[in-house]
């Protein structure tokens, strides 16, 4: 993985961090010695973002049912006050 940064510095030098991070690769940001962040380049991002998300053929093979997938989430509807009756 790239070099540590202290948070102080990642604010104070950001443009540095960035360009560290598309030149050299992930970049981690530690706070108080903890590391807390990490920036890395957005086609990286993008690459394990994709790798994580199962495709259909995995969803169509998987043993079990895996329907969170292929079901959009319920919205929430708003309720109407009921109309008078005269």
């Amino acid at each position: 993985m790239g070099k540590n940064w202290p948070v102080q510095d990642a604010k104070a030098r950001f443009s540095e961090l960035l360009e560290t991070a598309l030149s050299e690769g992930p970049q981690i940001v530690t706070k108080r010695g903890v590391e807390a962040a990490v920036l890395l380049p957005i086609e990286q991002w993008r690459r394990l973002e994709q790798m994580s998300r199962p495709d259909l053929k995995d969803l169509l093979l998987a043993t079990d049912a895996r329907t969170e997938h292929l079901v959009p989430p319920r919205r929430r509807l708003r309720h109407r006050p009921p109309l008078a009756v005269e």
